[in-house]
């Protein structure tokens, strides 16, 4: 499923000409393309579909979005355990662990 998904703005950047945003989805952070709304701040909501911001949307209704989503399980559905990601991240950035065959300890 792909959910439009209300976030908040948390900074904008220009990336080559196009503008960008860090945005915090209930405590998954984004990039989002913001060239649908190019005048967005930062601490502002949006709603978001496949990472471009469409539609400027006020705190309140953002919130109680958010939370119904996170009720319903559609948020992890949509992005996955943020927990379970960092740590596949760490997993991932640790070096590898050797170990000796068996047959070589004898």
């Amino acid at each position: 499923m792909c959910l439009a998904v209300p976030g908040r703005v948390l900074d904008v950047e220009d990336r080559d000409g196009t503008r960008m945003a860090t945005v915090d989805f209930g405590g998954v952070v984004k990039e989002v393309c913001l060239e649908y709304l190019p005048d967005l701040k930062a601490g502002e909501y949006a709603i978001v579909h496949v990472g471009f911001a469409l539609q400027r949307l006020d705190e309140e209704s953002a919130r109680r979005t958010l939370e119904l989503f996170e009720n319903l399980g559609m948020l992890q559905e949509e992005f996955g355990d943020p927990w379970e990601q960092a740590a596949a991240q760490g997993a991932a950035q640790q070096p590898p662990h050797h170990t000796t065959a068996p047959e070589a300890q004898q």
